[in-house]
């Protein structure tokens, strides 16, 4: 992953924890990265181990880190890093969600080496959507839940979001209904 996602981690936490609390999680995760480059590469093994030890030292189930994690991204990191590209993205969370699909293709061109996920929409209706999720990285799914609601509060919106298929489960991908 690029290393803005785990500069979005490391803000994260210091928001919610301080800086001794940082580095406590980078040392029980084994990381000794002093500072991560946004647009440089790191395994995702790395990040995983970040969101693991922040989880374990928090005494947090990993899923819930991960939601907070989501909200975080769409809230802070999106709208900072992106925010043209957000703004682009539509006018409301109903719009925002049916254009996810060409989101990362627009990213794409900014950060050559990605390797998104990819977003499908069906049921489209005025109040609800089914969003399906597609990636090569595993366990991620509660991430997307949380992106969706940090969306709902970037366009001032309710929004439920209900997992509905799971990749965990057997499923071929991952499924949300989403409202609002």
């Amino acid at each position: 992953m690029y290393g803005m996602v785990n500069r979005s981690i490391e803000r994260m936490v210091v928001a919610d924890h301080g800086e001794d609390f940082w580095e406590r999680v980078k040392r029980d995760a084994g990381v000794d990265v002093e500072v991560f480059i946004s647009h440089e590469g790191y395994s995702d093994q790395l990040t995983y181990a970040l969101l693991g030890a922040l989880s374990e030292i928090e005494g947090t189930p990993l899923s819930e880190v991960l939601v907070r994690f989501g909200i975080h991204w769409a809230v802070v990191t999106a709208q900072e890093g992106y925010p043209d590209l957000m703004a682009a993205g539509g006018r409301d969370l109903r719009e925002f969600l049916i254009n996810l699909p060409e989101f990362h293709s627009r990213v794409s061109m900014v950060l050559p080496h990605l390797q998104p996920p990819e977003f499908a929409c069906s049921d489209v209706a005025e109040r609800s959507l089914r969003l399906h999720y597609r990636s090569g990285r595993a366990g991620l799914a509660p991430f997307v839940l949380g992106l969706v609601k940090g969306l709902g509060q970037i366009y001032e919106t309710a929004v439920e979001v209900e997992p509905v298929a799971s990749k965990a489960a057997g499923a071929d991908h991952d499924e949300f209904l989403v409202r609002w």
